[in-house]
């Protein structure tokens, strides 16, 4: 039982009991209004809520509420989900990589959007990215610049797009690349120099691509033969053209199928030096032929004539006397 404080009545008390409601066990509210908690009344002096500050009205305990509600993160671009590190754009519709995305994002999907171009530095400074996916979208080329700013990048998925041609130049900045995805796309063929260009590469997927199994595939096949242990589903690397090997595996290629091509195959440098040196050479023999049978022709010549040698009047008058006799 509470003691009534002095000016206050006991009968007071009574007539207004504590009792749960609208108020709760807060008390009754007087007509007093407390000006710090928005116009809410007041209580009584002496109730046991008036230490509990501004917690007397529902409206009150919502403002409170929304406060205590976490903000949404403003670097998580409209068009993805993000927690933890972790930004989901999948299946939005994209035609572009989102620039509003935090610094410290790690793991980045975007797989299922219309994405045709990876254009120069395509993505925002990502210095903690572990995971970038992209499968199941519409992109035919990538920039040698693209990927800057991905060093960490240990995890890239490229499956299911367009692609047909690589430049080495694309993954340079991918020097902690562990694995790549480059399956069901177009490549037709691919120079080693770009798997070259990722030292950490642990496991790589090239499946279901129309592979040219002729001459030009055989540096790619080089380097399978050297790093089996990192190509996955070696069993679906098949060969597409020509006819007589559609869907032969290209690991079960031997040297003999290359033979013809390490006899006469030859570098885009030796090619340029034959067009150099060919038309040179032939006008330089044309050249050497003429002249040659130029004196040849002279030469002939002064030795049928030898008097062409002789001087004017040099045996006038021996040659008067031998005419008498």
């Amino acid at each position: 039982m509470l003691r009534a404080l002095p000016g206050t009545s006991a009968r007071h008390h009574r007539a207004h009991p504590r009792v749960p409601g609208r108020h709760g066990w807060l008390g009754k509210a007087t007509d007093t209004r407390d000006p710090a908690c928005g116009g809410i009344p007041a209580l009584e002096v002496g109730e046991p809520s008036a230490a509990m500050g501004c917690w007397r009205g529902p409206s009150t305990v919502l403002v409170c509420l929304l406060l205590l509600r976490p903000l949404p993160s403003p670097a998580c671009p409209a068009a993805c989900r993000c927690s933890l590190g972790e930004a989901d754009c999948s299946e939005h519709g994209l035609r572009e990589v989102p620039q509003s995305l935090s610094a410290n994002t790690s793991t980045l999907w975007l797989g299922y959007n219309f994405i045709t171009v990876l254009r120069p530095r395509s993505f925002p400074p990502l210095p903690g990215l572990l995971l970038l996916s992209l499968p199941h979208n519409h992109l035919e080329l990538i920039h040698s610049q693209a990927l800057v700013g991905l060093g960490a990048l240990q995890e890239l998925d490229l499956s299911n797009n367009y692609l047909t041609v690589l430049s080495p130049e694309t993954f340079l900045p991918l020097t902690n690349l562990a694995k790549l995805n480059l399956g069901s796309n177009r490549l037709r063929e691919l120079e080693p120099r770009v798997l070259r260009a990722l030292p950490q590469l642990q496991a790589l997927l090239l499946q279901d691509n129309p592979w040219v199994c002729s001459c030009g595939i055989l540096p790619l096949w080089r380097w399978l033969s050297h790093n089996r242990e990192k190509v996955r589903e070696k069993s679906l690397l098949l060969c597409r053209v020509p006819e007589q090997l559609n869907h032969y595996p290209i690991m079960a290629l031997g040297n003999e199928s290359f033979r013809q091509c390490q006899d006469t195959s030859l570098s885009t440098q030796q090619y340029i030096a034959f067009l150099i040196i060919g038309p040179f050479s032939f006008m330089a023999s044309i050249f050497f032929c003429t002249f040659m049978g130029s004196i040849i022709v002279v030469y002939n010549n002064l030795r049928k004539e030898p008097h062409f040698w002789r001087r004017p009047g040099i045996c006038k008058g021996h040659c008067s006397r031998a005419t008498r006799f």
